[in-house]
């Protein structure tokens, strides 16, 4: 029968995921109302259960094979690679920024913070450090990968049925249920350098069938194990990892680079650099070639790389642990429980503290902010011993006697889930209760006691006094370093419990079949404890404050409709009211499908959405202090530095203070989407959708633009002179910007998502499939006013929301797989368009320039990047299951982004090209 055939095989693209495309084959819901055998299910993005996974929503479905033979070794890997993913993600090589030892996924580029990740439908507690000292994420390597059935990422805006944060989509991660029996697997790798090593280890155990023993019980247990990655391991990967950009034809003094000088500017230096009071400029102390493995191409300078201790991905240990039970309790109810624990220890090297920090913490009862720029406060007494000047001069310094600084992580989060489901007179019912829980406990050793350095430099009354730097630092007591040592801790957390129910059921017939009918609601209450590391409260370490406090308390209660008003015709609509401490959120959905023939469909929503300001965001006693990367409007004039200004002051990373503003309002956003879904042969599917979201009421502090436009920046006081050699006030080197959140600007984005699957039937030859995952952005738009607007499609913005990874307008997964006898291949092409080394659409000067002051990359444009996988899979025997993979198959080596702060010399979009080819095997026994 033509029905069987054509939900059959949606059942299987249910079941396996497909590679993108699900539920292509259509099937009327007149169809469905008459075969009461049909098995309904509950997709993303709806909670009217229906036969049909095909939604008026475009809803991509990963399945759990396709997640194994990927060779990721991580769900947020996987994730991160799909092309609705875009800036704003964390990677886990992002040592260096706020949330450092999480990963997140940032659908449409729009932020982790407009994601909304449910683990089996539900919220799971934040990540208990915001991004940016701002931005509230779930932690996806909190979720174990080998025992995810499937991952259901719905592309537009689910406000109507999830409530806040699901402004851009929501990634529902599923895990299995129902399995019996012990199987194990173990999986390790290596880059070809022999190095990056990663080790994997599960265990899954379940019992009992629901229909025969009435109940079910699984567990699992996985291990996870990575060596830290040093970027000194990638010395012959070309420019990969590197700080020392000279050889690319480059200034001596990029982002990675440290102990340069230029025009009255010192970066410290392992030596020690000396202000010289007579010619205004700094001198290094002897001793360089002892320290520093750079080629040094400036008198009196001691040039060094960042590389010589920075790590490019963290040593990793974790384990997760999840169970679940379910009980059938009768023929109409069933009980269950869900336990999950992780623990994920990371460990990242930096580079060590340096002696001229400016440091930001708030005053006395949260006062005005107080701010101390050690780079003039430090000073080297006239009377030490390494001063040949005779008075007090600055000082610029990196402790390497102190050594490098290791930020370790280690992240606890708890999970608990108790429901209740089943059917009472007619209704599809269920209810739970949720509490989960995520400790972050950080330590941050050799940061610097700034009190004890400033006094040991430069008080000979002090204990300590003198500290010898560089070549005679091996006069030094171990009683200083004692003392100049400071480990730095905090210990945060986030709470999340839930009391949810929800129901459905089918009503009255209309022309096209049953009207169904979903209510819903749920109460949950939220609390955030992220203190700032040891120290920086008063400014006495070499690192500012960031902390974020509060608590929140949510109501809601929500309302779906499915209505086939006619056999070809399916409306929906859903309608949430959220209520919140200081105000309330209503936010509608409206979607319509049109099957005029059961291989065609045309379909489409409309959905308003909202995310609430965190407390980050809204309590006045937090506060984030963070790094930006920006253009100094005063000594940089069109890309081109001023007279006594240098090309750093065209791309400069300062300090950016962002204070919660208790008067903040939520973000609102509407989303559109319009598409087809088309079998054109027996075959073939095919679906493709355009989508627009919105998304104004923005919460942002002042962009980074126009905070370094403003007058209440803070600068140095080298200041520039004009023709006749007059000092010209406040023309100092940027220091630190500043300015509380505000409701201000308004994003729109807009584009389209190309899905095509052909399945190929080669007889004797197996089978096989080839599948094209394709986003396109047509437009990022940022308005900050009518008169200030940025277009950053195709662009390295946006860096105000991201670690400048830019926005490529076209990112495509290509995949073949071929199952023959007992063998499985699998290749995938993962594609990054080009992008223009711009800030935005329409600036006037590249973002990054060479030393000769042309535009840097080649024509000012990173290249595009193309990697290919491989994986292989053998069943030896029933019990027995081998597999091999290879990341970036043709070793393919990243391009040289000098720009972008999440990697070193690479584009973090990239990392597999940083890397390296990278070989996997693994095994896998069933009992």
């Amino acid at each position: 029968m033509m029905m069987e055939k054509v939900l059959s095989r949606s059942v299987r693209m249910i079941c396996s995921g497909g590679m993108a495309v699900i539920g292509m084959s259509m099937l009327s819901q007149t169809a469905f109302a008459q075969d009461a055998n049909i098995q309904r299910v509950e997709i993303t993005g709806s909670s009217i259960k229906r036969a049909t996974a095909e939604t008026a929503s475009p809803v991509q479905v990963i399945g759990r094979d396709e997640l194994l033979k990927s060779g990721k070794a991580t769900v947020a890997e996987y994730l991160q690679t799909l092309p609705v993913d875009g800036a704003g993600s964390l990677p886990t090589g992002f040592g260096s920024g706020f949330a450092a030892g999480s990963t997140a996924i940032s659908l449409r580029g729009l932020g982790a913070t407009s994601t909304l990740v449910l683990l089996n439908g539900r919220r799971m507690a934040p990540f208990a450090r915001a991004d940016d000292g701002q931005k509230s994420f779930t932690d996806l390597s909190t979720v174990p990968m080998q025992i995810v059935e499937r991952i259901e990422v719905l592309k537009d805006g689910a406000s109507s049925l999830y409530g806040a944060d699901a402004i851009a989509g929501v990634v529902n991660i599923i895990l299995r249920k129902d399995f019996t029996g012990l199987q194990v697997r173990g999986e390790t790798g290596a880059s070809r350098y022999s190095d990056a090593k990663q080790n994997k280890a599960s265990l899954t155990y379940g019992q009992g069938t629901l229909d025969e023993d009435k109940y079910n019980w699984v567990i699992n247990a996985e291990f996870n194990q990575s060596d830290e990655l040093k970027a000194s391991q990638r010395r012959d990967r070309e420019w990969i990892g590197k700080g020392d950009l000279r050889p690319w034809g480059y200034a001596n003094n990029t982002q990675y680079a440290g102990g340069w000088l230029t025009n009255g500017v010192g970066s410290p230096a392992p030596t020690g650099l000396l202000l010289n009071p007579a010619t205004g400029q700094y001198v290094s102390l002897p001793g360089c070639d002892k320290f520093s493995t750079s080629r040094q191409d400036q008198a009196n300078a001691c040039l060094w790389h960042h590389d010589q201790f920075r790590a490019m991905q963290p040593k990793i240990d974790s384990i997760n642990l999840y169970t679940r039970g379910t009980w059938q309790i009768n023929a109409d109810t069933q009980a269950y429980t869900e336990i999950g624990y992780s623990k994920r220890n990371t460990d990242f090297t930096m580079t060590p503290g340096g002696s001229s920090s400016t440091v930001v913490f708030p005053g006395q009862n949260g006062g005005p902010n107080q701010l101390i720029n050690y780079g003039n406060a430090i000073t080297m007494a006239a009377n030490h011993p390494q001063n040949p000047y005779g008075v007090p001069v600055r000082v610029r310094y990196s402790a390497w006697d102190v050594g490098p600084s290791v930020r370790s992580a280690e992240n606890k989060f708890t999970r608990f889930v108790v429901g209740l489901k089943g059917t009472y007179a007619g209704w599809d019912y269920e209810t739970g209760f949720t509490h989960s829980e995520s400790k972050l406990g950080l330590e941050w050793s050799n940061m610097l006691n700034m009190r004890v350095l400033q006094s040991a430099l430069g008080d000979p009354k002090s204990q300590f006094f003198p500290y010898y730097l560089g070549a005679e630092a091996g006069k030094n007591s171990p009683a200083l370093y004692n003392a100049l040592r400071r480990t730095s801790t905090s210990d945060s957390s986030t709470k999340l419990s839930v009391i949810d129910f929800k129901a459905s059921r089918e009503l009255f017939a209309l022309p096209g079949g049953n009207l169904g009918l979903a209510i819903g609601g749920e109460h949950r209450q939220e609390k955030l404890n992220n203190p700032s590391m040891s120290g920086t409260e008063d400014g006495s370490i070499n690192g500012s404050y960031t902390a974020a406090f509060g608590d929140s308390k949510v109501s809601a209660i929500y309302a779906e409709v499915l209505a086939p008003v006619l056999k070809t015709v399916e409306l929906t609509a859903a309608l949430r009211y959220d209520h919140y401490d200081k105000f309330n959120s209503t936010t509608p959905k409206l979607g319509a499908k049109w099957t005029p023939l059961k291989t065609f469909a045309l379909r489409g929503t409309f959905t308003k959405g909202f995310r609430a300001p965190s407390a980050a965001e809204s309590n006045p006693l937090s506060q984030a202090v963070g790094s930006a990367s920006v253009m100094d409007p005063v000594r940089c004039k069109g890309g081109v530095p001023m007279a006594g200004a240098s090309s750093s002051d065209c791309s400069l990373n300062v300090n950016a203070i962002k204070i919660g503003n208790p008067n903040l309002q939520p973000e609102k956003s509407k989303g559109y989407t319009l598409g087809i879904v088309w079998d054109p042969l027996p075959d073939t599917s095919l679906a493709l959708d355009a989508w627009k979201i919105k998304r104004d009421n923005e919460i942002n502090p002042v962009s980074y633009a126009e905070a370094a436009a403003r007058p209440d920046v803070v600068r140095n006081d080298n200041n520039l002179k004009d023709a006749a050699g007059n000092v010209i006030p406040n023309t100092g080197t940027l220091l630190v910007l500043q300015g509380a959140y505000r409701n201000s600007s308004y994003t729109e984005v807009s584009g389209v998502d190309l899905d095509v699957k052909q399945r190929l039937r080669l007889g004797a030859w197996g089978k096989a499939t080839i599948g094209l995952n394709w986003s396109h952005t047509a437009s990022w738009l940022r308005v900050e006013s009518e008169a200030l607007k940025y277009q950053f499609a195709g662009t390295h913005g946006n860096c105000d929301t991201s670690n400048c990874a830019g926005t490529p307008k076209n990112k495509i997964n290509l995949t073949g797989s071929w199952d023959i006898a007992n063998w499985n291949f699998t290749a995938t092409a993962n594609y990054r368009d080009s992008m223009k080394n711009i800030r935005y659409e329409g600036a006037t000067a590249c973002a990054s320039k060479l030393a000769n002051g042309s535009d840097a990359p080649a024509g000012c444009k990173l290249a595009s990047f193309t990697t290919v996988d491989l994986s292989a899979r053998w069943n030896f025997s029933k019990q027995l299951q081998l597999t091999a993979s290879v990341a970036n198959l043709f070793d393919k080596v990243a391009p040289l982004d000098p720009l972008t702060y999440g990697g070193m010399s690479f584009n973090p979009m990239d990392n597999s090209g940083a890397i390296g080819r990278y070989f996997k095997v693994g095994a896998n026994y069933t009992f």
